[in-house]
Parts: structure tokens; C-alpha cells; sequence
């Protein structure tokens, strides 16, 4: 309750639907009004989306040919035109939005200066971080919890397919329990993949709590961070 400046992050993937792949407009529309629902209630937001659904630095070094430098730069890129999209589904509902990058590409947004995102966010706008956080072999798990610290966000929301954290894969396991609180030590003790540990330890650094949830669960982001009856796990 009482939360006044957040950070959405899920991945690219969430936007390609069941193709794997690309963009699918009915989900971006679908998470764009999910955001709109948290703008029109009084919540700041800044979000961050990987770009798995195009290209993974990773996968594309894999080969040898590429090298991993260059694949992440690619996989900055992705996110990029994630964030494009997220931005004009956004305006598309009448939210007002920038796009900041972290690396300058200015014919398409603004360069990221966190001084004038904290701005934006002020005035009512969303704010869309994209391309990592400029540098290699980070993800944008930790480019988004780096982004949640700058702008002073009140806490992080990675936002899924499953309800929460879970002691085993739920959609593998019938027994697997979901877990509403864990701390930092656990979750990077037990290896619980809620963000990279980069990501996690960051959040413990700060004191930055995480709460994993269901994007895909209508109205449960607005129920969590306004009414508190949302369903989720907390780590912090």
C-alpha cells in the first residue's frame, strides 16, 4: 500500500505470445492497459523489457562467430525496439511516455539522464529504459533494478507468467509451493531465479524489495500496488 514510484520489468518474451517470437500487438495493447490502470491511479512508473523475443546476446555468441560483446550490443538494440512499441501501445491508450536509452539513438528517444527521467515521471509520464544499462554482460534484470535504485522507486515488480516464487517449477511440478516471502540471502543462497544475483544483490544493497507477480492475471498489478490484495511473492 501507499506506493508512489515504481519499476515493471518482464521480458521480452511476454510480448511475442505463443509464437516465440516478434511482437504480438494484442499483448502489447493487453500490458499497455495494465500500465495505463497504475498512470490513472496516481503511480509513477518506469518499466524495463528484455529483448529475448528478437535476440539474446548469449545465444548469439554462441556460434563463436559473434562475439559476446557484440551480441549483447545486439541484444541492447532489441530492447530498444521493445520499448518503442511499449511506447506507442502507451500513447495509443492516451498515456503520455518517453523512451530514454542507454545508448544515444537520438532520431527514435531521448539518451537516459536520470535527473530529467525523475522529471518525467513527476509530471505523470511513464518512463521506458531501454538498451540495458549501455554496458556488456549485464541484463536487463540488473539494468532494471540499477534504473528502480536511480529513480528512487518504492519497489521493483518482475512481472511473469506464474503467480510468484515457487519452491519448484510449478508448471512441471503438482506439488510445488508458492512462496510469499523469501529474503535476498535466500533467494541467492538457493539459487531462486527471480532476477540474476547481480540484480538481486543490488536490491538487498539498497533495501529495494522485489515483488514477483502475474502480468497476465487482469488487474493484479493495479490490486498489489493500490488495494493490497493482489497475489505475489516479496523478496526483501
Amino acid at each position: 500500500m501507499g506506493y508512489k514510484r515504481v519499476l515493471v520489468k518482464f521480458s521480452g518474451e511476454a510480448l511475442s505470445g505463443n509464437s516465440g517470437f516478434g511482437i504480438d500487438v494484442k499483448i502489447l495493447e493487453y500490458i499497455a492497459g495494465e500500465i495505463k490502470s497504475l498512470v490513472d491511479n496516481g503511480i509513477e512508473v518506469g518499466i524495463v523489457i528484455g529483448g529475448g523475443n528478437i535476440i539474446r546476446g548469449v545465444s548469439a555468441a554462441q556460434g563463436g562467430i559473434i562475439r559476446r560483446t557484440s551480441g549483447d550490443y545486439m541484444g541492447m538494440l532489441a530492447t530498444v525496439i521493445n520499448a518503442v512499441a511499449m511506447q506507442e501501445a502507451l500513447e495509443h491508450l492516451g498515456v503520455d511516455v518517453r523512451v530514454q536509452s542507454a545508448l544515444e539513438i537520438k532520431e527514435i528517444c531521448e539518451s537516459y539522464i536520470y535527473r530529467r527521467a525523475i522529471r518525467h515521471l513527476e509530471k505523470g509520464r511513464v518512463v521506458v529504459f531501454g538498451a540495458g544499462t549501455g554496458n556488456p554482460f549485464f541484463t536487463t534484470d540488473s539494468a532494471a533494478t540499477l534504473r528502480a535504485v536511480e529513480i528512487g522507486a518504492d519497489v521493483i515488480i518482475k512481472a511473469t507468467k506464474v503467480d510468484g516464487v515457487y519452491d519448484k517449477d510449478p508448471h512441471k511440478f503438482d506439488d510445488a509451493v508458492m512462496l510469499e516471502s523469501i529474503s535476498y540471502d535466500e533467494a541467492l543462497r538457493d539459487h531462486i531465479k527471480v532476477m540474476d544475483d547481480t540484480a538481486i544483490a543490488l536490491a538487498k544493497d539498497n533495501k529495494l524489495p522485489i515483488l514477483v507477480c502475474n502480468m497476465f492475471k487482469k488487474g493484479n498489478l493495479l490490486d498489489l500496488l493500490k488495494f493490497d490484495r493482489g497475489i505475489c511473492s516479496i523478496v526483501k
